[in-house]
């Protein structure tokens, strides 16, 4: 028997609890993971408080990441006592996730953790901070270095915005960062923004094209807020798109993308080809500055993951937090 976050039907909607449930409770797979640490992104907050239907099967254990050791394999490519860490694949979903004390997944869906990171940093890191730097591997691959210009980050108070921060800031960018808690300004300069400036002024209805700011836009927000991060990139810029804090509309005019030959760049973390997760995890092990990363964490246990996975959906939560699910 182990513990786990436990979500389930009632008359009066969805409870999540924890609770001791065994082995057989678990979905199918080839791998199975001593779980040391999973982490809260926004999609654990929407399946745990039911604000969206993220959960498919009932009873389900939420939780779309996890890091951890291998306990018993039968996939060639893992084998007892491999550290490993999982991002998406539908874990936490329509399979049993990461808020537990172990997790059986196919092995495919694996990738083994560098040297440099640990267990609780990969869930510092977690699907956040990964999509972060897939986000900034699609704007090198597009052509924009420092030397560009500017990077305009959005929805900086998050976990994506944090580890965006941070990265673009080791690798000698100018970053501009946009929240909506400007009393946090100095936290924000601490992990490496330059300037940061008001959500409110990219939030509204803006104008088809705008003057040229940044070079790079990685944003966590979409709606207005994207189409006017891409109404101000410079010619040739690129934004990748990650996120729908604001909303899954997209109001904007294609005037950058005609006139000044922008590339809007779509995101997806959860079926990402497994070369793109090596590769990131590689990147990470070696851009990111793991002390900013503890700057923006906080740990909490198994139990007061529940409130957490409530506080994040109206913003409360800053950065990144780790769940340690042993305690």
């Amino acid at each position: 028997m182990f513990k786990a976050i436990v979500v389930d039907k009632t008359e009066a909607g969805l409870k999540a609890e924890v609770k001791e449930i065994d082995e057989s409770a678990l979905s199918e797979g080839d791998v199975t993971v001593r779980v040391d640490y999973s982490t809260i992104n926004y999609k654990d907050g929407l399946a745990i408080t039911g604000a969206a239907p993220i959960l498919r099967n009932f009873p389900g254990v939420p939780g779309i990441d996890f890091a951890g050791v291998v306990e018993t394999s039968a996939h060639a490519g893992f084998k007892p006592g491999d550290r490993v860490v999982l991002n998406g694949y539908g874990v936490g979903e329509g399979h049993t996730g990461g808020l537990a004390q172990k997790a059986r997944v196919k092995g495919e869906w694996l990738v083994k953790l560098p040297a440099a990171i640990s267990n609780r940093q990969a869930m510092a890191i977690g699907t956040a901070g990964y999509t972060a730097m897939l986000a900034l591997l699609a704007l090198e691959k597009h052509g924009v270095t420092p030397k560009s210009g500017p990077v305009l980050v959005t929805g900086a108070s998050g976990g994506v915005g944090g580890v965006a921060i941070a990265l673009l800031a080791r690798l000698g960018y100018t970053v501009i960062a946009s929240t909506g808690r400007l009393a946090e300004t100095d936290y924000r300069k601490a992990l490496g923004a330059s300037e940061v400036i008001d959500r409110a002024t990219l939030s509204e209805p803006g104008r088809p094209i705008a003057s040229e700011r940044w070079a790079g836009v990685i944003d966590s927000v979409g709606s207005h807020t994207l189409a006017n991060a891409c109404a101000a990139l410079q010619y040739g810029g690129a934004a990748a798109a990650c996120g729908l804090a604001q909303g899954l509309d997209l109001p904007g005019s294609v005037a950058p993308f005609i006139l000044r030959g922008v590339t809007l760049c779509g995101i997806d973390s959860v079926h990402r080809p497994m070369p793109d997760r090596v590769e990131a995890w590689s990147r990470l092990a070696r851009d990111l500055d793991l002390g900013r990363l503890d700057a923006m964490t906080t740990e909490v246990g198994l139990a007061q993951a529940i409130d957490t996975a409530r506080d994040i959906l109206p913003g409360k939560v800053r950065g990144r937090v780790v769940v340690d699910v042993n305690r």
